[in-house]
């Protein structure tokens, strides 16, 4: 029997590793010194061995071998395709919507090739990257002006951090919104140094609470679609109308922070219905922040739709540009608002609507099939039903409504 220190001499050196066959095939595919760690990865395993009684060191084929294995699981993406069967139709821990294809296209563009960024292609001079997606916006929207950023809770930092950096702030308390991740509405205005004045209780607030509170150091007032939760009950909440009304008597901005935000009336697709965006600018919000990627079903952006004035300052913050946007993000969002113009059969053209809005006939079919596939792989032991069930909209969008399901 060999002592462990005969058997650790004879471990291969890594250069002798490297000139087997296998290690030559490592180097045709991956860079040395990925390969020399992996390598080094498995003599140190097969040290340990020795030293905890293995009575045996493998060849340097074998290493070699067994390091490329480390290599080929390590070098796949930790991204999986995953099927969503949580009963959630936006699920935020599965990428919420998918893209369309003209936005997967557009970010191919965008990735692969040299484009027209920052350059305005007529006179040849630098351009504004939101270029691509202002005309669709404010048609959209019907807003003066927009400006996009990374998410929403982005856009509302930007918007506090610009207007009301250094003053109050109005909110409902029972507007005081949590959001996924524990992130919450006081902790955001903070960060944007805005100072919080809520008022009202939980569950009901009046106009008379935002006029009593305001003073020579209110800076805005806000409004926050409670996306994610009901208040239900006895309740009362202030209108955007109501709102925007103390606000122009006061000389105040008011901000509406819708959340998901929706670009249309989902209801002419069946489904229940959300505040559209647009509504909320004819009612006079002198800004209006939404997702990119929610109800509006494309990449995670954060949108602020409203009056030009105070669009061109939050355009000036320098924090503006620590939160814009990639060219992928604009590409891809680019290509979804557009559809929202130009698509005959909107449903059929982007994913998170077809989604939602699919008819239990065809879902009927789909679990029918799914039974089949289920029956055979696992045989008579089991009994695959189709029963009746609902579904969420997901994304906190929609919370107490429940879409028919299988």
């Amino acid at each position: 029997m060999s002592s462990a220190t005969e058997l650790l001499r004879r471990i291969p050196p890594v250069d002798r590793i490297l000139r087997t066959p296998a290690g030559e095939l490592a180097l045709a595919s991956y860079h040395r010194i990925w390969v020399a760690g992996a390598i080094r990865e498995v003599i140190e395993a097969v040290r340990r061995g020795v030293l905890n009684g293995a009575e045996e060191v493998p060849s340097a084929e074998r290493i070699m071998v067994a390091a490329l294995a480390r290599m080929q699981a390590a070098a796949e993406l930790p991204l999986r395709r995953v099927i969503n069967a949580t009963g959630v139709g936006l699920h935020t821990n599965l990428g919420r919507a998918a893209l369309a294809p003209s936005a997967l296209a557009a970010v191919q563009l965008a990735g692969e090739h040299c484009t027209n960024l920052e350059l305005d292609l007529g006179p040849g001079t630098r351009g504004e990257r939101e270029a691509m997606v202002r005309d669709d916006l404010t048609a959209l929207t019907r807003a003066e002006a927009v400006t996009v950023v990374n998410n929403n809770a982005a856009a509302v930092l930007l918007a506090l951090s610009t207007l009301a950096r250094g003053r109050e702030v109005i909110v409902s308390r029972g507007e005081l919104i949590e959001i996924g991740g524990s992130f919450r509405l006081p902790e955001l205005m903070a960060c944007s140094g805005a100072a919080l004045r809520e008022v009202g209780t939980t569950n009901r607030t009046h106009p008379r609470d935002y006029a009593e509170a305001i003073t020579e150091r209110t800076a805005l007032l806000l409004k926050v679609r409670t996306s994610n939760y009901r208040v239900v009950g006895f309740t009362a909440d202030v209108e955007l109308a109501e709102l925007v009304a103390i606000g122009r008597e006061h000389k105040l901005p008011v901000i509406e922070d819708l959340g998901s935000g929706a670009l249309i009336d989902l209801a002419e697709y069946g489904l229940p219905k959300e505040p559209v965006v647009r509504e909320s600018i004819a009612a006079g919000a002198d800004l209006v922040t939404f997702s990119g990627d929610k109800l509006l079903g494309g990449p995670q952006a954060g949108i602020i739709a409203g009056r030009a004035e105070q669009i061109e300052r939050l355009n000036r913050n320098p924090l503006k540009r620590a939160l814009r946007c990639d060219k992928l993000t604009l590409a891809a969002l680019a290509a979804t608002v557009r559809l929202y113009r130009t698509s005959p059969d909107l449903r059929r053209d982007l994913p998170a609507l077809r989604w939602l809005a699919r008819p239990l006939e065809e879902l009927e079919e789909v679990g029918a099939h799914a039974c089949r596939l289920l029956q055979g792989a696992l045989g008579n032991d089991y009994r695959i039903e189709l029963v009746e069930s609902v579904a969420e909209v997901g994304s906190g969008a929609l919370p107490q409504s429940a879409l028919p399901s299988r």
